[in-house]
């Protein structure tokens, strides 16, 4: 039996050492072995080039509906859903988390909103679908401080549903339709 013990750490430094050196060989090494050039550019990377700009449209539309769809749906839950349930006035139960809560996504909102106006620069079509929402969207600036301390009133809140609105429209006409996501709370606060 004490013969038996020497014999594993051999074994078991030999698969180590096997181990390494094939996670090491996977790896490669970042010289210019698979250069066009000597520059350090690989052949893939410049052949990316003129496709780069097709990604980025596309993806463009992609981030642009994400961050639309999320607008539209923290606006929705924790805006317009309990003022019309009649959260927000006054002597209303859990008025003050509720308050909270449309504040904190009435700035998410806008935040996001105004991604989606980043993204849309990217497609030629959404970028001019969204361009005459700016105006809007920069209206509902400073909405969050209004909601978070219960000063919000039927307009401020149609305000918001009618720029979620614009950009839903907008986003369809240029072929990528928006769809209401809501966030969860920690996206809200994070």
């Amino acid at each position: 039996m004490t013969r038996s013990v020497p014999l594993r750490r051999p074994l078991v430094a030999l698969l180590l050492s096997c181990t390494v050196l094939v996670s090491a060989t996977a790896c490669g090494d970042s010289g210019d072995s698979g250069s066009a050039t000597g520059t350090g550019v690989s052949a893939s990377a410049s052949v990316a080039g003129p496709s780069a700009s097709t990604e980025k449209q596309r993806l463009a539309k992609t981030r642009f509906v994400a961050n639309a769809g999320l607008a539209a749906g923290a606006t929705y839950q924790w805006i317009v859903k309990p003022y019309r349930a009649g959260t927000f006035k006054k002597g209303a139960e859990g008025r003050t988390f509720a308050l909270v809560k449309a504040g904190l996504a009435g700035g998410f909102a806008y935040n996001r909103l105004k991604a989606a106006t980043e993204n849309a620069k990217g497609d030629p079509l959404l970028s001019k679908a969204v361009a005459p929402l700016t105006a809007g969207i920069e209206s509902l600036k400073g909405m969050a401080t209004k909601l978070r301390n219960g000063q919000a009133g039927a307009g401020d809140i149609g305000a918001f549903e009618s720029v979620i609105d614009s950009i839903k429209s907008a986003g369809k006409s240029a072929g990528a339709e928006v769809q209401d996501k809501v966030p969860s709370t920690s996206q809200l606060t994070g």
